[in-house]
This record gives structure tokens, sequence and C-alpha cells, in this order.
């Protein structure tokens, strides 16, 4: 994956409110808000484009990370329409500043974001089963290049959707020892944390 710089500019200056992300020399541009900023995301223009999004949540009762993506030709429109679900509680939403994504082009991006969230295996999509729609070569080539960017931009949104588990984490987590003593006893530990449900968790084993 090549180099890119990557601008966050933060409209009411807090990072965990609404957030637009740009990459410099690429026409895409993203805009993240939890559930509550939703009015705040809706009203901005590039909310009236065609574009991809991205509903983040957790099981209630697993606390297993629950996504649904979607496209839609007015963002704003289908945003309004999940509002009735209730697992999601952030919205991720990437749109063209240049305004050239066809419904062609966003339903390929679609089903090629579902590909690489079910290769990456972090989360349970809530997507039904999706078409595999065709574009010319020229097309693909760009929206390759869209997806790439995708990619970068979401790890820092929030999001590891798109990024997949090697080996070595599937197996390990980060640990650091603990040691406690009180009244005469001493205890050893180990703390290891994890990711479940957009949470970070905390995870104690006694040595």
């Amino acid at each position: 994956m090549t180099s890119a710089t990557i601008k966050l500019f933060l409209p009411h200056g807090d990072a965990k409110r609404l957030r637009v992300g740009e990459v410099s020399n690429w026409t895409g541009k993203a805009l993240a808000a939890p559930r509550i900023e939703l009015e705040d995301l809706l009203v901005r223009e590039e909310a009236g484009s065609a574009g991809i999004y991205f509903l983040f949540g957790s099981d209630p009762e697993s606390g297993e990370a629950l996504a649904y993506i979607g496209e839609a030709e007015v963002i704003r429109d289908r945003l309004k329409q999940h509002k009735a679900r209730d697992f999601w509680n952030s919205v991720v939403v990437f749109v063209s500043k240049d305004e050239n994504l066809t419904k062609a082009h966003i339903r390929y991006l679609e089903n090629r974001l579902l590909s690489e969230a079910r290769k990456a295996g972090r989360y349970r999509l809530e997507n039904a089963n999706t078409s595999n729609p065709k574009l010319p070569e020229s097309d693909r080539e760009d929206i390759e290049v869209f997806l790439s960017r995708i990619q970068q931009v979401l790890p820092v949104l929030g999001s590891d959707l798109l990024t997949p588990i090697s080996g070595s984490s599937k197996s390990q987590k980060p640990q650091t020892e603990l040691f406690c003593k009180n009244k005469g006893a001493v205890a050893n530990g180990l703390t290891a944390w994890k990711n479940k449900g957009g949470k970070t968790l905390k995870e104690i084993e006694a040595i």
C-alpha cells in the first residue's frame, strides 16, 4: 500500500464527534460520526452525494462486533432509513469530491468491500448476499484505487473492519506483567488487551 498524508478536520473540535477525512491527491472524502451526531452529518453537503457507508455496532448479548456495508445514490436518504436499525452506534461515509461515482461504481465498490471485510473476518456482517456487478476494465481499476484509499482511511476513523488478522495476532495478545503486594500477600499476573465489539477489554491471568 502506498504512503499517504491523511488530513482530519474536526468541525466541533472533538475527535469523538463528527470527523471529516481527506487524503492528499485523492478525490474521495470521508465523514465519520457517532449515531447521536447523525443529524450533523446528514445536513452536510456531502450527504447529498452518491457513495458508500458503513454502520458499526455490537451484539448486545455476545458483544460480537457487527457491521453493515451499503451504497446509495443519495447517502442522506439511505441513512435516514437506517434509523430504524438498533444495532449500530457509529457511521462512516465515503463520497467522491468530484461526484464521479455512478450507481454502477458504488454497487461494484460495495461488493468489493464486502469481499474484503469477509476475508478480514473481524466483524459479523449484517448484509444479505449481494450480486456481482460488472464494470469496464478501466472503471474497475479506478474503483480499486478508491478501495485502497478506503482501506487506509478507515482505521484512522476507528475501524479495523478491512484489516486482515495476521497469524501472530490471532494467537498472541499484547501483554503487560502486573505485580501486587498487599498485607504480606504477593500476586503476579499478565494483563492482555483485546478488541471486542468495538470496545477495548482487558483480560487478567494469574501466574
